[in-house]
């Protein structure tokens, strides 16, 4: 019986990773592989310990210098309406009513539509803006403002016709969950100018996440170190940043400290690179404490401030969202993602109509987005800072007919062949369109970009070769564009 006892404690310390470090002979090749990965690999190709000293988020540089050091990304879920917004199509005022032609239908997949759906001129007025000439309708008539600041794609195509597939793929370049989302991939590879804030943060409004839930700002297969960081625009910034009663700031630090020390200790035992990503995030969620709050308080933002931008202390609005992603730029975060829900326009409510929930939604968000370009500039960082606008998909030039019946109110289905989206901000070209969809909006004609283009652009603006920046994981090198992704060097400046 105690011979058995010995055996059996000999046995269970023989973990995996038992066995491997006490291995002296034929393994080399699984050492190295071990120390490979304990590692973090900067984005210049170059292995860094990524051990207490650095951390992951320690600021790296790119493989050549970027034109811009910050993203705001604004998702509008749900798919705006491009023909209801930048879209001018005056031959599709002409088959208002009229049945669809079977060519728009033979072969292709609706969300809704079924039968044959009649046409749908487009609701808004439009009109030319600035010395580009750019076609923005009367629902943006603050956006109308600024399109000389703009750079537009209007002939973006994706192969997803559902939100949260269509959301996945523009995040992190898969229709499927598991993929880390861009931001991550971002901080993966610049890390952080800022240590005591998140690298990446995410700011939602609207009432809803977005149909793919937060798996399109986590970070899948990379530490979890680089995943985005929710935050909320009133009440406590973070849940759980504040300390339980009866625990000030000195008892906190205190167990942070004998927490990590105790992480360290493992760390320097097994070279398991989750445990720097523990000791980061116990170090951050420390320093956030006392950051945080004052970042994300916009009540002490002066009065003609929260004109500019429409926003509201007192109230949890996009606006509010808008603000802040300038304020957390500022302070050197170097991703911000916000994503605002409801806007599907199916008609098949008021609210999700394209001529009064439309418009409803492009009144929240209209003066706050255009306020954010206009703030940035006037502050200088706008020439340093990528902001991008956009859908998962667009809507279709036909009114959706659920169930073969025409919807009691205008909407339209989703239509992922050919949709706009803007960008502004450094490396670009100001006032240009590129890309041109036919006569009703239906298909691209020419300039025809994906989101793995988007993707490769916004990488390259930030300093990577997106075919580059590469994490192994299962066996191969993996990329946020996977086998795909051209840079769109038609709108670089």
């Amino acid at each position: 019986m105690e011979r058995r006892e010995i055996n059996m404690e000999k046995l269970e310390a023989q973990t995996r990773r038992h066995f491997i470090k006490n291995c002296t002979l034929g393994l080399g090749g699984l050492a190295l592989s071990s120390l490979i990965s304990a590692c973090d690999r900067g984005a210049s190709g170059n292995l860094r310990l990524s051990g207490p000293g650095g951390g992951p988020m320690a600021p790296k540089p790119p493989h050549f210098p970027g034109k811009v050091k910050h993203v705001i990304y604004i998702h509008l879920a749900g798919a705006p309406s491009q023909l209801e917004l930048f879209e001018y199509k005056p031959d599709l005022v002409k088959l208002n009513g009229k049945a669809c032609p079977q060519s728009l239908l033979q072969g292709k997949r609706f969300a809704f539509i079924r039968g044959v759906p009649k046409m749908l001129g487009p609701q808004a007025e439009f009109k030319q803006h600035g010395e580009s000439g750019a076609w923005i309708s009367n629902y943006l008539p603050h956006l109308s403002t600024i399109a000389d600041e703009l750079t537009f794609l209007k002939a973006v195509h994706t192969d997803q016709f559902n939100h949260a597939p269509a959301q996945l793929l523009m995040h992190t370049g898969t229709p499927r969950l598991g993929r880390p989302s861009m931001g991550s991939w971002v901080t993966y590879g610049l890390g952080s100018e800022n240590s005591n804030l998140p690298g990446y943060v995410v700011l939602t409004s609207g009432g809803n996440n977005p149909d793919a839930g937060k798996s399109v700002w986590g970070s899948g297969f990379l530490p979890s170190v680089y995943q985005g960081i929710q935050c909320r625009s009133d009440g406590d910034p973070v849940l759980f940043i504040n300390n339980p009663d009866h625990i000030d700031r000195e008892n906190r630090e205190a167990s942070v400290r004998a927490i990590n020390e105790i992480n360290k200790h493992t760390y320097d035992e097994f070279n398991d690179p989750e445990i720097l990503t523990r000791i980061s995030q116990y170090e951050l969620a420390f320093r956030m404490q006392a950051t945080v709050p004052e970042v994300m308080n916009i009540a002490d933002e002066p009065r003609f401030v929260h004109d500019m931008y429409g926003s509201d202390p007192d109230r949890s609005i996009f606006a509010n969202n808008a603000l802040l992603a300038r304020k957390l730029v500022e302070k050197g975060v170097r991703y911000v993602q916000l994503f605002d829900w409801g806007w599907d326009t199916h008609g098949t409510s008021e609210q999700g109509s394209i001529d009064v929930g439309l418009v409803n939604k492009c009144r929240q968000t209209d003066k706050a987005v255009t306020a954010l370009v206009l703030d940035l500039k006037q502050r200088g960082l706008l020439d340093e800072t990528l902001v991008v606008w956009g859908g998962e998909f667009g809507r279709t030039p036909m009114q959706e007919n659920r169930e073969g019946k025409t919807n009691r109110f205008k909407g339209r289905d989703h239509h992922a062949d050919a949709f706009t989206m803007w960008m502004a901000g450094g490396g670009l070209k100001k006032g240009f369109s590129f890309g041109e969809t036919d006569e009703i909006g239906y298909s691209g004609i020419s300039g025809q970009v994906t989101p793995y283009d988007i993707q490769a652009t916004i990488l390259h603006l930030l300093g990577f070769d997106h075919e580059q920046l590469t994490y192994p994981f299962q066996g191969r090198p993996f990329r946020l564009t996977d086998v795909h992704g051209t840079v769109i060097k038609d709108i670089l400046a």
